[in-house]
């Protein structure tokens, strides 16, 4: 999420009642109950995540070992097993 000025996005007398109750403070404003994004949804970092991890399986099954997808893929042997484990459960 980015941070954007107050004055930039709102009126100014909005801007300026907003001031009396925190002045100079960062304040967060929630999104909408029906504007809620899954993390990841809109930079699409799930879906590479689901990708690289479909890749992973589909390497384990043709053979690599833990080893070596975890060297291949930069993640600890840890990270490879749980990917898998996901994998075979959904199954």
């Amino acid at each position: 999420m980015k941070y954007k000025k107050a004055q930039d996005i709102l009126p100014q007398d909005l801007v300026n009642r907003l001031q009396d109750f925190a002045d100079g403070v960062y304040l967060y404003i929630p999104r909408k109950e029906g504007n809620k994004k899954s993390w990841g949804e809109d930079s699409g970092t799930k879906n590479l995540l689901y990708e690289r991890n479909e890749r992973i399986y589909q390497d384990f099954k043709n053979g690599l070992t833990i080893k070596q997808l975890a060297h291949k893929y930069y993640l600890v042997d840890n990270s490879i097993r749980r990917i898998i484990k996901e994998y075979t459960r959904n199954i």
